[in-house]
């Protein structure tokens, strides 16, 4: 199932494959909503309640408009457009779902904080298209190298050197050596 398409995983009647959707953005999505608020919990609650979202309008994504991924954050958008105009994240949609609060521990907070680092965000974005698209791909969103070689119509070698070569660029911007 990992070789799927977001649009992919999204149209499926399997109940996995939304779970294989999920683990290849909720890293991401926490970054989004920590940098936006500066609050590991509330980031937490909002990607909750963004994918406790997107779990209930699948059905109205449309294969062929704007990629999965958009239509995610424009989910994650609404909810932190509601979360600012409230103050306060709403349990409605954890209630629909029967999803239980838990919190934060101090390690998923030292995480998230880490997934929020502006540093990081502007090194990354400073990168050669090409070689942040690679990174996002395959460390952020956890995507394999043959996958990434057949979206990109590349060989792996070549999706493998520009992920290399950011990361290492990443490294060398963020004080960490050659």
């Amino acid at each position: 199932m990992c070789a799927l398409t977001d649009e992919n995983l999204l149209c499926s009647e399997d109940p996995e494959a939304f779970g294989v959707f999920y683990d290849r953005h909720v890293r991401a999505l926490l970054a989004y909503f920590a940098r936006r608020t500066g609050d590991a919990e509330v980031a937490a609650d909002l990607t909750a309640e963004t994918f406790a979202s997107a779990i209930v309008a699948k059905r109205r994504f449309k294969p062929g408009g704007p990629p999965a991924r958009a239509w995610l954050y424009t989910i994650a958008s609404r909810r932190l457009v509601d979360f600012q105009r409230r103050g306060r994240v709403d349990g409605r949609m954890r209630g629909a779902l029967a999803m239980e609060r838990r919190p934060v521990s101090s390690e998923d907070e030292r995480m998230i904080r880490l997934l929020a680092d502006d540093r990081a965000s502007v090194a990354l974005a400073e990168l050669p298209s090409d070689q942040r698209a690679a990174i996002a791909a395959h460390v952020i969103d956890d995507r394999g190298y043959p996958e990434l070689a057949g979206e990109l119509q590349t060989s792996e070698a070549a999706v493998r050197q520009r992920v290399s070569r950011g990361l290492a660029t990443l490294r060398r911007r963020m004080g960490g050596g050659p």
